[in-house]
């Protein structure tokens, strides 16, 4: 058990509810702080946003594997550089979005892409990370993160057990305990069948940590 602010997160508290902004924003931000007014109406405990540029995360190329080449995707023909600019939350929106969440009474923290996002998230002052399902792999990111001494959200996502072992003991190396895994199935959506939540009392058996669930489902069966 640990604290994420003032509250505990663990067996036997009240379950802790993130919201995920993600690029729902549409690049709006009245529409962030729409969704931030949305997700204390429905009485979440916080709200999550991700934190990178499209240059810390892909190449400005417009060929090859750098496009999206399926035709029967809503972004067919565009390039990943394209998708990341228009997805990514301006860096200067950050602090506007988190001093709105405060007055909402909402946690706000981020799921920081490389380590100029983290050293921009402390300055911040945020009280905890997320490490997303497709950065379990970046060790160098988990120990930055691990090294502010903030609490870790894990997404497992397509990870393999051997994976998030690895993360796991490269947070704990970095000196670092207070860690939490999140179940994930990487689909959108995800059927309830596919959300394998037996996963979850395994994974806290195996890697002796608290463990939740990032949901992808449409409604709220697989959560409750």
């Amino acid at each position: 058990m640990f604290k994420i602010d003032n509250r505990e997160i663990g067996y036997g508290s009240k379950p802790f509810i993130i919201a995920e902004m993600s690029g729902n924003h549409n690049g709006s931000i009245a529409r962030a702080l729409e969704l931030v007014d949305a997700a204390a109406d429905a009485g979440a405990d916080a709200v999550k946003l991700q934190t990178y540029t499209a240059d810390t995360l892909t190449l400005n190329i417009n060929s090859d594997e750098f496009v999206i080449s399926d035709k029967n995707s809503l972004w067919f023909g565009k390039s990943l550089y394209e998708l990341y600019s228009e997805a990514s939350t301006p860096w200067e929106w950050h602090s506007e979005i988190m001093d709105h969440a405060t007055k909402r009474g909402l946690i706000c923290f981020s799921s920081p892409f490389d380590n100029s996002s983290v050293d921009f998230l402390e300055s911040l002052g945020v009280s905890a990370y997320k490490i997303a399902s497709a950065e379990i792999i970046d060790h160098g990111l988990i120990t930055h993160v691990a090294e502010t001494g903030k609490p870790i959200i894990i997404s497992t996502g397509m990870a393999t057990l051997n994976e998030i072992s690895e993360a796991v003991a490269v947070a704990h190396a970095a000196g670092n305990q207070n860690i939490a895994l999140l179940q994930c199935t990487a689909s959108y959506p995800a059927s309830p069948k596919n959300s394998n939540i037996l996963t979850i009392p395994n994974m806290q058996e195996i890697f002796n940590c608290e463990v939740g669930l990032s949901d992808h489902t449409m409604g709220v069966g697989a959560a409750v």
